[in-house]
């Protein structure tokens, strides 16, 4: 109960503050450039990186991307740059 509180003050604080939700509300951004980058800040970690496929960890679940010659470009505590060809970007819960 107090967490969907939280959840629903933290968007009318967002909205009242004219401030992006990411920021607010700890959501992840994902930054898609055709099907050659994709750029992701705040997740929470690294869980599975092959040539085909790139797992991240979420504040609320994971992220999952699927393609072909993947290569991790830059690799910061909460932002990850990743090239290749990107073909399924899925959003996975808890």
């Amino acid at each position: 109960m107090a967490k969907k509180w939280t959840n629903n003050l933290r968007r009318w604080m967002a909205f009242k503050m004219e401030l992006p939700p990411d920021v607010m509300m700890d959501l992840p951004r994902v930054t898609i450039v055709g099907q050659l980058h994709i750029y992701i800040e705040n997740h929470k970690g690294l869980l599975v990186f092959t040539d085909k496929e790139l797992r991240l960890l979420l504040k609320q679940g994971q992220l999952l991307i699927k393609g072909k010659s993947f290569v991790i470009k830059t690799i910061l505590p909460d932002e990850l740059l990743l090239e290749g060809k990107i073909e399924e970007v899925h959003y996975l819960d808890g």
